[in-house]
């Protein structure tokens, strides 16, 4: 019978990279679900001012302060504010924030990817 000496280390260093991958997959997997929510909270946040008839400058304002833990940088500016009619009287507001993802996994960290929000909101009056 051979020796098996070193056996355990070939499998662990061909293992060991896709566990890696796999727990840095998992990380931004909640990196941006994390940055999604962010995104819908302060979308809703904005949608709640802009339906009472705020400006588009507290609103926006509202956003910035409202996405916290993210990089303010990355948020594509400006903010799309629009109101739609509906029916006759009848106008909703739309918010739309989109967001510039990176990763930190290896091999695919230099991808960026727009996680983008979309908020509805009926205008009160």
């Amino acid at each position: 019978m051979k020796s098996e000496k070193g056996q355990s280390m070939v499998e662990t260093a061909l293992i060991l990279p896709i566990l890696i991958m796999l727990l840095f997959g998992i990380v931004d997997f909640g990196r941006a679900f994390h940055a999604y929510l962010t995104l819908d909270h302060a979308g809703r946040e904005a949608a709640r001012l802009a339906s009472l008839g705020k400006s588009d400058t507290d609103i926006r304002n509202k956003v910035d302060s409202s996405i916290a833990g993210l990089e303010s940088t990355r948020l594509r500016r400006p903010v799309e504010i629009n109101k739609i009619k509906v029916a006759e009287g009848e106008f909703n507001v739309s918010i739309t924030l989109i967001y510039d993802f990176d990763f930190i996994t290896p091999i695919v960290n230099s991808w960026t990817i727009p996680i983008k929000d979309t908020t509805v909101m009926r205008i009160e009056n």
